[in-house]
């Protein structure tokens, strides 16, 4: 079979999550599917959508799991064990609220952090050596653990314009690592979005 690589962006089905910060991911994922200006569909096998691109002459599998965050990785594992793909070709994009928004933060293996979707995967896949890609979210209040209604809330109108700039440079992000490798891709691309100071008007 030919080598695959898997891109999946985490979040929660149903219209009541879109544009959410918990969705980050899956803003990513159809931010990537929108440059190769291609469409999704349900794979019912995999309890996902899915939608197939080309990079660099590689296949590359973008997926949007939709099992919910905290079974993630029902889809992921099966994925992988169709179209066997290794652990070194899979990214997974999650929102992170230990980073501020703005910030990309990518690695090559890790722990959850507490995040559910994370907890999943490892879960079904036995193991935390794969790469992910964090999509920093922010707190509303520094040091409170309880940040439900903020994950689960909508960006405010200028905490999206500057989204908007994030997943355009975390889908460059993707495709560096596809093209060239993670190390080129953190060094290249981890850290915080510039965001430009306001001047005062005369």
């Amino acid at each position: 079979m030919e080598n695959v690589y898997l891109v999946v962006g985490l979040g929660n089905p149903g219209a009541e999550y879109v544009r959410t910060r918990h969705n980050a991911g899956f803003l990513l994922a159809d931010n990537l599917a929108g440059k190769f200006r291609t469409g999704w569909g349900f794979e019912r096998k995999f309890q996902a959508e899915v939608a197939m691109v080309r990079v660099a002459g590689v296949r590359v599998l973008l997926c949007k799991p939709q099992t919910y965050m905290n079974a993630s990785g029902e889809s992921v594992s099966a994925l992988m064990d169709y179209y066997q793909v290794p652990g070194t070709r899979l990214i997974v994009a999650v929102d992170d609220a230990d980073l501020p928004l703005g910030e990309l933060r990518l690695r090559g293996q890790g722990s959850p952090g507490g995040h559910h979707g994370l907890e999943s995967i490892e879960q079904h896949l036995g193991t935390r050596d794969y790469p992910r890609l964090r999509l920093g979210i922010g707190r509303q209040v520094s040091g409170v653990r309880q940040i439900t209604g903020h994950v689960l809330g909508r960006f405010a109108a200028a905490e999206w314009d500057l989204m908007v700039k994030v997943l355009d440079r975390a889908s460059g992000q993707v495709l560096c690592w596809l093209e060239q490798g993670i190390e080129k891709a953190m060094n290249q691309f981890n850290g915080a979005i510039a965001v430009p100071e306001q001047k005062d008007k005369a």
